[in-house]
């Protein structure tokens, strides 16, 4: 059991599927109390009920719409109210459309822009006094390697990822005078529910399938780090060392890659 993990409350959003049931489970199986939100309350539900009989820790569940800025900030101060101080906030809720600028939906841009910006910002604006007010805590962000190197097809999606990747860089260094943590993962492909919606062809995910990350991997090496001053994680490696390469030379890389980059 992980000391620094033990007792503490950690509020996971997109806690329904995917990597965000795995860092509820992980959470609990180091003695921490997971909470957990997400659209789908029965799977919520389902979820909880497992932890809670294998790991003997609450798990409290909150659904929520995170596009509904006005229904989450009230989910956020139901959590709050009912549980007190937060120590640590995992923004992992995120949602993609891939699809060319010119041929998009604007509903979808705008979900977008919510879920994975938005969202991600009230819930660390709301939580944040609170954090400081106890002088340690917290913050993850799920971030992409998107946020790094932006691909065709993925313009909408790219750029909530900078704004993501931009707004934990600069929060890192507003709150680490003040005892707080922040940290950006940023990820490659993950083998998730994700690519339905995203691309709901199946052909990018059948093109990536080889180098899908696995989800519960990236789980268990997040709340590893948890509490810990971790700047980033990168997985897998691989692609965070091609991020710095493309920083150097972006027209030589989007030359060399542009049948990798046009996979979408």
């Amino acid at each position: 059991m992980n000391e620094r993990v033990k007792g503490k409350k950690v509020l996971i959003t997109g806690a329904s599927s995917g990597i965000g049931e795995f860092l509820a489970i992980h959470v609990a199986q180091e003695g921490g109390t997971p909470i957990l939100v997400a659209r789908t309350a029965h799977k919520l539900e389902i979820i909880a009920e497992k932890i809670e009989e294998a790991f003997g820790v609450k798990c409290p569940w909150y659904p929520a719409d995170l596009s509904n800025d006005a229904e989450w900030k009230d989910t956020i101060d139901r959590i709050c109210y009912e549980h007190g101080s937060i120590d640590g906030l995992i923004n992992n809720a995120g949602i993609a459309v891939f699809d060319h600028v010119a041929e998009s939906n604007w509903q979808d841009i705008e979900r977008m822009l919510s879920v994975n910006v938005k969202s991600l910002f009230r819930a660390t604006h709301q939580l944040l006094p609170h954090l400081v007010q106890h002088g340690e805590g917290h913050i993850i962000n799920i971030a992409s390697q998107a946020g790094k190197i932006a691909t065709p097809k993925s313009a909408v999606y790219a750029a909530t990822k900078h704004a993501v990747l931009g707004f934990t860089n600069a929060l890192r260094m507003e709150v680490e005078p003040l005892g707080i943590y922040v940290t950006s993962v940023n990820l490659g492909p993950v083998r998730t529910n994700f690519f339905q919606q995203a691309d709901p062809s199946g052909k990018y995910e059948k093109s990536v399938d080889k180098i899908m990350l696995d989800p519960n991997r990236v789980a268990r090496t997040v709340v590893h780090h948890l509490f810990t001053k971790q700047r980033e994680i990168n997985m897998p490696s691989w692609m965070d060392s091609g991020s710095k390469v493309y920083s150097l030379a972006p027209v030589a890389m989007e030359k060399l890659m542009q049948k990798q980059f046009n996979k979408k």
